[in-house]
C-alpha cells in the first residue's frame, strides 16, 4: 500500500477530515463535526464560505497557525483546512439532569474545565461511566471534544456516556447551583479536604486542566474547593485520576 494511501487511511481512522472539497463535502453531507482548524490570516473565498457554512451549522470554528495544522495533517495535504469529525451528538444539561431524575438518584456530574488533552477527556469519559455518573459537561472552546482519539481512550465508555457542550463554564455552573446542584471544584490549595466533602446530595465535579487547574472564573463560581491529600514529594495528580479519586468518593458515599 502506497503511504499516501496508508496516510488516508490513518486521517480516516482518526476522524480528521483534510482538504478544503473534502472538508465542503462533509459539511454539505451534514456530518457530525466537533471543530474546524482553519490557518489564521489566509482568509480566501474558499475558506470563508467553509468557516460562514461552519459557523451556521453551529461548528466551532478555531484559527490556528500553520505549524499546529501541519502537526495535526495526515496527509500533509490539508490546504489551510482540518475538520476533526464528532463520533456523538452532544446533548442538553437539562437531559443529563432528567436522566439523574429518571433513575432516582441525585445528580452526580462531571465538569471538564478546559482539559484539552484528548486522552485525558477519554478517560475520564471512562471513569464517569464505570462510577455511574449522569453526565459530562465540557466548553465548546479551549477543550477536546468527542472525537475518535477520545472514544479510543474512553474504551467504549463515549457511547453509554452522554456529554453536554457549553460556551460558559462559569455561567454553566451558576445555572447548576440555581437547581440545587452543589459545586465541588478540585484545587490543591482547597479548603474543603476531599474526607470532608458531603458528595452524597445533587453535586458537579469540576476538573481543571492538565497544567493551571481551573480558571479562576470556574473556581470562582464552585461551592466548595476541595483538595485531595498529597503524602508524596508531587503536590499535583493527573486530571483524570483527580476525577476517578472524586468520583469514588462520591460513589463510596453514595452506597
Amino acid at each position: 500500500m502506497d503511504q499516501r494511501r496508508k496516510d488516508d487511511l490513518t486521517a480516516e481512522a482518526d476522524g480528521i477530515i483534510e482538504g478544503r472539497n473534502a472538508v465542503i463535502e462533509a459539511l454539505r453531507a451534514g456530518e457530525s463535526i466537533d471543530k474546524i482548524y482553519l490557518q489564521k490570516g489566509d482568509t480566501d473565498k474558499t475558506l470563508g464560505h467553509i468557516a460562514s457554512k461552519a459557523r451556521a451549522a453551529g461548528i466551532v470554528v478555531v484559527e490556528a497557525d500553520r505549524r499546529k495544522l501541519d502537526a495535526m495533517s495526515r496527509t500533509h495535504a490539508h490546504q489551510g483546512v482540518i475538520a476533526l469529525a464528532a463520533v456523538r451528538e452532544y446533548v442538553s444539561v437539562e437531559s443529563l439532569l432528567e436522566r439523574a431524575a429518571e433513575r432516582g438518584e441525585p445528580p452526580l456530574l462531571v465538569v471538564c474545565d478546559e482539559i484539552s488533552d484528548p486522552h485525558n477527556l477519554g478517560a475520564i469519559l471512562r471513569t464517569a461511566e464505570c462510577a455511574g455518573a449522569h453526565g459530562v459537561i465540557i466548553p465548546k472552546r479551549r477543550s477536546a471534544g468527542l472525537t475518535a482519539v477520545v472514544a479510543k481512550t474512553s474504551a467504549g465508555a463515549v457511547a453509554h456516556m452522554p456529554v453536554a457542550r457549553v460556551p460558559n463554564i462559569p455561567t454553566l455552573l451558576k445555572e447548576l447551583k440555581k437547581q440545587g446542584v452543589w459545586v465541588f471544584g478540585t484545587a490543591a490549595d482547597g479548603t474543603t479536604s476531599l474526607y470532608d466533602a458531603d458528595l452524597k446530595g445533587p453535586a458537579a465535579i469540576v476538573i481543571g486542566s492538565e497544567g493551571s487547574g481551573m480558571t479562576r472564573l470556574a473556581a470562582e463560581n464552585c461551592d466548595f474547593l476541595v483538595s485531595i491529600p498529597m503524602r508524596g514529594k508531587l503536590n499535583s495528580l493527573n486530571a483524570s485520576a483527580a476525577a476517578a479519586i472524586l468520583l469514588y468518593e462520591a460513589v463510596r458515599q453514595r452506597l
